[in-house]
């Protein structure tokens, strides 16, 4: 039986919106009675045994879930144990799927004719694209036209899906400004669409409703780990740009006091170099981003600041409540990999191994092979693998001249 749900240490305040001092509720009186109704209709459908019955349906013979967990042999040879939790075996490649389902088994229960969505490196693109021609509604994309070139197969795949890949030529052109552009289009027609965010990230009841979903992965991870090795491992490791996949697979470990929680951010092109890099919660000060308030890159002035990351998906300046609130608390730990680490990890997981992973869980890897080396060979490092990196191929080869 699927096992899907919440850790209450991280499960907003119904009132306020709020884990610890982050994250919020819209102020707006027309996107605040919306997000209620959502709030409202997501309490009510995860009550319905109905609708539990169909979601492991779908998860089962549509996603292909459990996904496995795999043991990195080869990149264990001189140091710890690695090992991946494989959410790039899902349909549509990536942990996004998981999420997109149920969004728009949301929307539809609400009655909504169109999803609206938001995506960076196209995961969340493609799965909500294939999520809304599964279910039969409209679905609108809104990408950076930087991203748009950058991730041209993603692109494709959301046309040939079905859905309206809508270009965003403001600003940066990149993740921060799609989300604007989609908010934006959002107000506009409340009644009729809703906006299905890709993170945990924005104001409530996203940060909620994505992580629930995403908890599929950490209630997975953890009994397949303990079937298989007899413990739990010593690290479970993420990337974090808004941080879906990690809030995904950190949850079921939050009581799990021996079980160190590490965030990877992407450094980019280095820490110290203001606007080449997206690492929130390493450099990040507190404040509020599209109606939430967290960890978030920004000026002297609160304008939120031009991040970068090689991984289109981490590109954000800001990142979910739920990170914000354990960093605080000091559960989970936030380190950083450069484009450099990224791009060697990419290319040790692929001849090494024979799996190409998405630049995105390239950080998280990058780090998992960084601390891989101070440890002895008994020491177990997870590693969930969000993605995997056809979307990619095309940029590192021109990157890396391969």
């Amino acid at each position: 039986m699927m096992k899907i749900g919440l850790n209450p240490a991280v499960i907003p305040n119904g009132q306020s919106g709020l884990v610890g001092e982050f994250g919020g509720k819209m102020d707006n009186p027309v996107l605040k009675k919306a997000m209620q109704e959502i709030e409202d209709a997501f309490h009510e459908m995860i009550q319905d045994p109905n609708f539990l019955k169909e979601f492991q349906l779908l998860h089962d013979t549509y996603t292909g879930r459990p996904s496995p967990i795999y043991h990195a042999r080869h990149l264990s040879q001189n140091g710890a144990q690695i090992y991946f939790k494989r959410e790039d075996l899902n349909h549509t490649g990536a942990h996004k799927i998981n999420h997109c389902i149920g969004e728009v088994m949301l929307a539809k229960r609400m009655g909504k004719k169109k999803v609206i969505a938001e995506t960076g490196a196209g995961q969340h693109g493609v799965a909500m694209a294939t999520a809304a021609a599964l279910l039969g509604l409209e679905c609108d994309i809104y990408m950076g036209e930087v991203d748009i070139a950058k991730e041209h197969p993603n692109v494709s795949r959301m046309r040939i899906l079905g859905a309206n890949v809508i270009p965003v030529s403001f600003g940066a052109k990149t993740l921060k400004e799609a989300v604007d552009a989609a908010f934006t289009a959002y107000v506009e027609d409340v009644d009729s669409t809703m906006y299905a965010i890709g993170s945990v990230v924005g104001p409530a009841p996203f940060p909620e409703i994505v992580s629930y979903f995403q908890s599929i992965i950490g209630h997975e991870a953890r009994e397949q780990f303990q079937a298989a090795y007899g413990c739990l491992p010593n690290e479970v490791v993420a990337c974090v740009g808004g941080g879906s996949n990690a809030m995904g697979i950190f949850n079921a470990f939050l009581d799990d006091k021996n079980v160190d929680l590490v965030g990877v951010e992407p450094a980019g092109e280095g820490l110290n170099l203001h606007g080449r890099h997206a690492a929130s919660l390493t450099l990040g000060q507190k404040g509020m981003l599209h109606g939430f308030y967290c960890y978030y890159l920004q000026e002297h002035n609160g304008e939120p600041s031009p991040v970068y990351s090689i991984a289109s998906g981490l590109d954000y300046p800001g990142v979910g409540p739920q990170h914000c609130y354990l960093k605080d608390i000091q559960r989970a730990r936030y380190e950083s990999a450069t484009d450099e680490e990224c791009l060697n990890a990419f290319v040790r997981l692929s001849r090494e191994e024979g799996i190409i992973p998405a630049l995105e869980s390239s950080h998280a890897v990058a780090y998992a092979l960084r601390q891989a080396q101070n440890k002895g060979s008994d020491y177990r490092i997870l590693v969930n693998l969000s993605g995997r990196g056809d979307k990619d191929i095309d940029f590192v080869i021109q990157k890396l001249g391969l």
